[in-house]
C-alpha cells in the first residue's frame, strides 16, 4: 500500500521549480496559477532567493504548485494512483493533497494556497507571536508547561516534537526555562501558526472556499485534525478551513498509515521533511523523497 504525501510550508529550497518547469506544459500551467495568486511563480520557483521565497504569502502557494507539479508528472509517467493509495498534506500540503485526491480541483488548491499565504502573512503583523520547537521531554510534562504559559501545541510531528505557539514573551519564557529533559528551539516563523492568532486568514479562506462545490475524494485522504480518514468532499474542504487555527496532528496520520500497512512512501516536491519523519515512525518502509523529475525513477509502490 503506497502513501502519497505533500509537505507543508518549511520544505522549499531555492530553484525547486527548476527542473519541472521543463515538462510539458508545466511552464504555462505556473505562468496562469501566478496570474491566480498575484505572484510571479516562475521567477519566485527557479532566481528568487532563499530569503525570497520563506515570506508566508510567497511559500504556501509556491509549495502547492511544486507538489501540484510532481504529482502530474507522476500521473503522466506512471498512470493514476492505486485505489488503495492514502493520501495526505503537512499543513498548507493538505490542499495539494485535496486535489490530488480530487475534493478539489488543482486551480482552486493553489488559490486558496495564495489567500491563505497572504492572510496568515496579515494575521502574523497584527501581534508579536512566534513558534518554537520542544524535542523530548516527558510528554505530559511538556504539554502541562505549554498550558502554564497559555502556550498552544500548534504542531506534533512525532512523538517527543512538539511546536509550541504563542506570544513571543511566552515562547521567550519556554526557551528560558524549558520542560524537565526537553530542549527548545525557537523557529523562524513569521508569527504563531495553527492557532487562534489566525482567525482572520481562517474568515478569509472560509470565504474564498464559499465559492467551491467540492467532491468525495477518490483516494483515502487524512486529516491533519485527527489522522483520521476524511470520506466526505465537504467536510474535507470544513477542515482545510479549520486547519489554519488548529493544530496539525501528523504524529496521527503517521499511526493511520502504520496502521494501514503503507509498505511504500512517496513525498512530494519539495520533498525530504515528512520522508525524515517517515524513516523513524515507519521505520524500514521504502521511501522516496522527489525533488526533481530523475527522481521519479523506480518509484516505490508504483516502479
Amino acid at each position: 500500500m503506497l502513501s502519497l504525501l505533500a509537505p507543508g510550508q518549511g520544505s522549499q529550497t531555492p530553484g525547486m521549480l527548476t527542473e519541472w518547469l521543463e515538462q510539458p506544459g508545466a511552464h504555462d500551467r505556473v505562468a496562469a496559477w501566478s496570474e491566480t495568486v498575484g505572484l510571479d511563480l516562475v521567477r519566485l520557483g527557479t532566481v528568487a532567493t532563499a530569503d525570497e521565497i520563506t515570506d508566508t504569502a510567497v511559500t504556501q502557494p509556491l509549495v502547492v504548485v511544486s507538489a501540484l507539479l510532481a504529482f502530474d508528472e507522476i500521473r503522466n509517467r506512471k498512470g493514476e494512483l492505486p485505489a488503495d493509495t492514502i493520501v495526505s498534506g503537512h499543513s498548507v500540503g493538505e490542499l495539494a493533497a485535496a486535489a490530488i485526491t480530487g475534493v478539489i480541483t488543482a486551480d482552486e488548491a493553489v488559490r486558496l494556497a495564495g489567500i491563505r499565504g497572504a492572510e496568515m502573512a496579515k494575521a502574523c503583523a497584527l501581534e508579536a507571536t512566534t513558534m518554537a520547537a520542544v524535542l523530548g521531554g516527558d510528554e505530559t510534562a511538556v504539554l502541562a508547561r505549554l498550558a502554564e504559559l497559555d502556550l498552544i501545541p500548534a504542531n506534533r510531528n512525532a512523538v517527543g516534537q512538539i511546536v509550541a505557539a504563542g506570544s513571543v514573551a511566552a515562547i521567550d519564557e519556554l526557551i528560558a526555562n524549558p520542560p524537565e529533559k526537553a530542549r527548545t528551539r525557537k523557529l523562524a516563523v513569521a508569527g504563531a501558526f495553527h492557532t487562534h492568532y489566525m482567525a482572520p486568514a481562517r474568515d478569509a479562506v472560509a470565504a474564498a472556499a464559499a465559492d467551491i462545490t467540492p467532491n468525495d475524494p477518490n483516494r483515502t485522504l487524512l486529516s491533519n485534525s485527527d489522522g483520521a480518514a476524511v470520506t466526505d468532499g465537504a467536510a474535507a474542504l470544513a477542515k482545510l478551513v479549520d486547519q489554519v487555527t488548529s493544530p496539525v496532528r501528523w504524529d496521527l496520520c503517521s499511526a493511520t498509515m502504520r496502521s494501514a500497512g503503507v509498505d511504500s512512501i512517496i513525498e512530494l516536491t519539495p520533498a525530504g521533511a515528512l520522508v525524515g519523519i517517515a524513516k523513524r515512525e515507519l521505520k524500514g518502509v521504502p521511501s522516496r523523497a522527489v525533488k526533481v523529475p530523475a527522481d521519479l525513477e523506480d518509484l516505490p509502490g508504483l516502479g
